[in-house]
């Protein structure tokens, strides 16, 4: 096969009806790669969709920060001149290098009810990743652990949440079809707020701050700025989930990406760190207002008005639901129940700020050390979702 700026692949068995692949290589072409999605999921009541502008930052070499290690390519399908499929294709170098892989990644799939669509979007994949050395395709995965990953295969009249994927039913079903096996498994939990903690759970709590002599800390926005708070989370994070599935360490351009556009978004009241006498950080919980009913308010767009229901869920008339961001506890202290602390902390807000449950983050299905800390609440396991993959032949 020849190869050119602008790949084209036809697969089917008729002429009329042949599935044409593009690849992305204009300004506009990315948008209608990225509005792709609203469009397919218009009116859907459990689809969040992702912000443009977040979008066009996230595929643009020149501002997302994960360029550094990865390169990618994006990919168009078309039938009868209409868009019918995307996908992206990216290899994730540093991963790769740390886990010993060959892998070729795809992120942000969408596709029309066609499985002629999805094998073609797919092979396109295979056939840029098998041009770089790859021998597996694997996905839906990001650029890294901080894209949203995995596609839902329960939980289809669940709200989404705007850290993760929604998708229709017919997908994993289209995956399975074209050959791909389950790779990892992550699960969500609705974890409902308490009227107040159970005193077996503050009576461990208290027991565990004098035992190891820790202390719980709310954070200012000037400590943030003058202590380098923001750095020291994500230099925690790189170092409690170093040994999950995927996981490349992020690099000092991603963590100032993230500490600039993330951290001034945050209500300080729902950040919990934990750290020991000496001021060192050993445990950190984020979490904040659930932005997925605003997002879909917004239709994707900061302009002329999303920007208005953003801040109104953020700061205004707060929604009932809270999203439980990112958990990091220090592996040395991972098992000496310091992440109850964090919710000690915590829970006693959500009730003041009138939040009813959260949504916690996918969680590795093997991961029982994060799922056990949610068995002091009223939980229910209410999404599944799964990273495919497949040999390249």
């Amino acid at each position: 096969k020849t190869v050119s700026l602008q790949l084209e692949i036809s697969i089917s068995n008729n002429e009329q009806m042949a599935i044409i692949i593009k690849k992305v290589s204009s300004k506009k072409e990315l948008k209608t790669f990225i509005r792709f999605n609203y469009e397919l999921y218009k009116g859907n009541p459990y689809s969040v969709p992702d912000l443009y502008d977040d979008m066009l930052n996230t595929f643009s070499s020149k501002k997302n920060a994960a360029f550094e290690f990865c390169e990618a390519e994006y990919f168009l399908a078309y039938k009868d001149n209409k868009v019918v499929g995307r996908v992206a294709a990216i290899i994730n170098n540093r991963a790769n290098q740390t886990w010993d892989k060959k892998e070729v990644r795809f992120g942000w799939i969408d596709f029309i009810d066609d499985e002629e669509v999805s094998s073609a979007l797919l092979k396109a994949v295979e056939d840029w990743g098998k041009q770089k050395g790859m021998d597996t395709i694997t996905g839906p995965l990001g650029f890294t652990d901080m894209d949203a990953e995995g596609m839902l295969i329960e939980g289809f009249d669940q709200l989404g949440t705007m850290a993760t994927i929604y998708n229709y039913p017919y997908y994993p079903q289209h995956m399975e079809k074209l050959g791909f096996e389950k790779d990892a498994d992550w699960v969500e939990f609705k974890l409902y707020v308490p009227d107040q903690l159970p005193e077996k759970f503050v009576r461990i709590s208290e027991i565990i701050l004098q035992k190891y002599k820790l202390k719980i800390k709310k954070l200012t926005r000037k400590e943030i700025k003058e202590k380098h708070y923001g750095q020291k989370i994500f230099d925690l994070i790189n170092e409690a989930y170093a040994p999950l599935y995927g996981f490349s360490k992020m690099t000092q351009g991603q963590i100032d990406q993230y500490v600039n556009t993330y951290l001034p978004l945050l209500d300080l009241r729902m950040v919990s760190i934990v750290e020991t006498e000496d001021g060192e950080l050993v445990a950190a919980g984020i979490s904040m207002a659930s932005l997925s009913k605003a997002l879909q308010k917004a239709k994707g767009r900061i302009l002329p008005f999303g920007w208005f229901y953003l801040l109104k869920a953020l700061f205004i008339k707060r929604p009932k639901v809270l999203d439980l961001l990112l958990v990091g506890v220090k592996p040395e202290y991972q098992s000496k129940g310091v992440n109850a602390l964090l919710f000690y902390d915590l829970v006693p807000t959500f009730k003041k700020m009138g939040f009813v449950y959260g949504e916690s983050n996918p969680e590795l299905e093997e991961n029982k050390k994060v799922q056990a800390q949610w068995s002091a609440f009223e939980s229910v396991q209410h999404k599944r979702r799964r990273a495919f993959k497949k040999a390249i032949l």
